[in-house]
Formats: structure tokens, C-alpha cells, sequence
């Protein structure tokens, strides 16, 4: 991977990380396109994914660190109650990536007409979303249930995970801010761990990655800027209800990937 490469995978990473328009089918568009291995990709994404990870604890400190202190007054709170509906949200994604880590690894392999059908569904889950009026409710555990499950079903690549997160809150009726906190927060600890245990895989054989190490640090340089740009911006364009822009261009770039992969 030149250092190129890896500047523009980085900016794709951390642009398309927050907004709803699938990071993991745009890099497997960067990757089709740039003609980058896929052997070389393994080390590359744990390091922009932990920039992206690390952009969103710079945007959310302040309630992060309100949640922490929630957490030390050993009581039921508002913060145990919002710790415990995360937990709750990841289990499906948890069970679904331990039991089909291999089938899901494999379908990250430029298969392009699954990422463009899964761009189309994305566009169809964004226009429904966008609509909703009535967007005033609560998280409850079911709630967070479902928005896990729609989480995990994003897993295949072209599916926006926080496409489906925030659509399938918003058609929960959740209120618009508080669905896209909850969406970007329950994904750090699935980053985290698919990060522990890509690094545990890289450490038993690193052999198997051949990338230097300025491509990575240019990488997650450019995830990190880009990714909180992204994340900051994606907070207010939730608050607005614009998601229909983002509904149009999933659709166009899902056709795009269709015809290239055809």
C-alpha cells in the first residue's frame, strides 16, 4: 500500500465511519478502485478504525466523562441505566461476530454487487427514517435491542451500520439527538474488541501484513481528522433531519457498485 493509498483509504474510513452511508462498503470501493490486496488490509483497518474510535471520545469527553462519574456514585442512575441499555444493544452483534467471524471476513473481498444491493437497502431504511415527524421518545431495553439487531445485520458490507442504528431508532421514534449519541456510543466496544483480536491475529504471525509503518501512521492521521470532522457534522445534520441526501447518494453510489461489479 503506498502512502497515497493510504491517505485516501483514511480519508474514506473516517468520513464514512459516522455518516450513514457505509464505511465498510466505501472501503471495499477504495480498495476495488485503488487495485489495493486484500492481504494488506488486515493491520491498515485496525489502525483507522481505532483513529475513527478515538474521534469519537474527543467529540463525546464531555459525556463520557459525566458518564464515568454516573457510574461511580454505585447507585442506579441515569448513566448505569444508558451503560446497561449499550450492553444490552451489542449482545447480537457480540454473539454474531464470535459464532461467524470467517463468513463475515470473507464477504470483505470486493464482492461488489453485494455491497451496491446493500447500499440500495441502506438508501431505502434512510428515506423512511428521514421522514418520521414524531421523534420525541426514550431508549428502553427493547428498543436497544433492536437497534442492536440492526446493528449486527450491518455487518455486511454496503449496509451502513450507523445508517441502520440511527434509521431503525428514529422509526422507533427515539428523539433525534438522543439517537445519534447512542448510535455512535454503542459502537466502541465492538471497535474495541474486533480491534483486540485483529491485533492478537497480527501479533501471533505478523508475517501475514505487509504494510510499513508510514502508510499506517498517514492512515490514521487522516481517519482521526476526517472522523471527527464527520461525526461533529453528523450530529447536527441528525438534529436537522437531512437524511434524505444521504438516502440519494447511497442510492446512486449502490448503482454505481452494481454496474462495476456486473
Amino acid at each position: 500500500m503506498t502512502n497515497l493509498e493510504a491517505l485516501i483509504l483514511g480519508i474514506i474510513q473516517g468520513l464514512t465511519e459516522f455518516i450513514p452511508v457505509s464505511s465498510s462498503g466505501h472501503m471495499e470501493i477504495g480498495k476495488f478502485l485503488l487495485g489495493v490486496k486484500s492481504e494488506e488490509n488486515l493491520l491498515f483497518l485496525v489502525v483507522v478504525h481505532f483513529a475513527t474510535l478515538l474521534s469519537t471520545l474527543v467529540v463525546f469527553r464531555k459525556e463520557i466523562i459525566e458518564l464515568v462519574r454516573g457510574l461511580f456514585e454505585f447507585k442506579y442512575n441515569d448513566s448505569l441505566d444508558f451503560s446497561l441499555k449499550i450492553i444490552v444493544s451489542i449482545i447480537p452483534v457480540g454473539i454474531v461476530g464470535f459464532l461467524f467471524e470467517e463468513t463475515f471476513e470473507q464477504l470483505f473481498t470486493g464482492k461488489m454487487l453485494l455491497v451496491g444491493f446493500s447500499l440500495l437497502i441502506t438508501a431505502l431504511l434512510l428515506f423512511y427514517a428521514g421522514k418520521m415527524k414524531e421523534t420525541n421518545g426514550e431508549i428502553s431495553f427493547l428498543k436497544a435491542i433492536l437497534i442492536g439487531i440492526a446493528q449486527t445485520i450491518a455487518l455486511l458490507p454496503g449496509l451502513s451500520r450507523s445508517g441502520a442504528t440511527i434509521s431503525t431508532a428514529l422509526l422507533l421514534k427515539v428523539d433525534r439527538s438522543k439517537a445519534a449519541y447512542f448510535s455512535f456510543m454503542m459502537v466502541l466496544p465492538p471497535i474495541a474488541g474486533a480491534m483486540l483480536l485483529k491485533s492478537l491475529e497480527y501479533f501471533k504471525d505478523p508475517s501475514l501484513h505487509t504494510i510499513n509503518f508510514l502508510p499506517l501512521l498517514i492512515g490514521f492521521i487522516a481517519a482521526f481528522i476526517f472522523g471527527y470532522i464527520a461525526c461533529k457534522w453528523m450530529i447536527e445534520l441528525i438534529k436537522k433531519g437531512k437524511l434524505i441526501y444521504f438516502s440519494i447518494y447511497c442510492l446512486l453510489v449502490g448503482l454505481f457498485s452494481i454496474a462495476i461489479g456486473i
